[in-house]
């Protein structure tokens, strides 16, 4: 007959002595107890880990133990999914024997495959981001090859705004005459510029000058008297 509290005895003793910066106890019946797994450091001494809780039935191990990932770090959902699926295999392959030890190696070994993947993760997102600005930079000197094709819708879009440009300025200018009044609506609308120069010759008093110089002597100017002409003949002018 198997002696299963035997068993668990003896392999939690096992447990932590090879884990015993590791290794907690949680309860003692039923026996419960954690074990933390980091990885192997990666780029940048990055690493991921996991914190792995185990608690024996009262047929272990002929019965698998209960497993869960008691907390982690840095290991996304799909991460943990692939984890606790690959306990779950490896808890069936080792049924009926004392099996936490292979357990956490194995998960040790699935977190290191992890950090390898996030390292490759981000060397082809580093290429894929210097293929981008390798391709933009080559547009910026090259520019869009020009096609019938993509030259004509060009041309419809530029056609376009220019007649919206046209559009807007003969509104403008329609409105703009609209708004212009003449001489005669000034006057009609506005009835102060009729007495404007006589008010403006008002305020100005005898403070206006007038330079006499600018005119001259009635006598000194050479006009032309119709009378003294010897040409001139009055009958003429009636008969037109």
């Amino acid at each position: 007959m198997t002696d299963y509290s035997e068993e668990q005895r003896n392999e939690r003793e096992a447990l932590e002595s090879i884990y015993p910066d590791s290794f907690t106890v949680l309860s003692e019946n039923p026996t419960s107890f954690t074990i933390t797994v980091t990885s192997e450091a990666g780029e940048n001494d990055e690493t991921v880990q996991a914190t792995l809780k185990f608690t024996y039935g009262e047929k272990y191990p002929d019965e698998t133990p209960l497993y869960e990932i008691f907390s982690q770090e840095n290991l996304e959902d799909n991460d943990v999914t692939d984890i606790l699926s690959f306990l779950a295999q490896q808890a069936e392959e080792n049924l009926g024997m004392v099996m936490i030890f292979t357990l956490v190696s194995a998960v040790q070994e699935k977190l290191n495959e992890i950090v390898d993947q996030i390292k490759t993760r981000r060397e082809e997102e580093k290429k894929q981001k210097e293929k981008e600005a390798e391709e933009a930079e080559k547009l910026c000197f090259h520019g869009t090859p020009v096609t019938i094709e993509n030259f004509l819708s060009w041309k419809a879009k530029f056609d376009g705004e220019l007649l919206e440009i046209k559009r807007k300025k003969m509104k403008e200018e329609e409105q703009s005459g609209k708004n212009k009044l003449s001489g005669k609506q000034l006057f009609e609308t506005d009835h102060n510029l009729d007495t404007s120069d006589i008010q403006f010759l008002e305020e100005a008093g005898n403070s206006v000058e007038v330079d006499e110089s600018l005119f001259q002597e009635m006598d000194d100017l050479e006009l032309d008297d119709e009378e003294d002409d010897p040409d001139y003949n009055p009958v003429d002018l009636d008969s037109d």
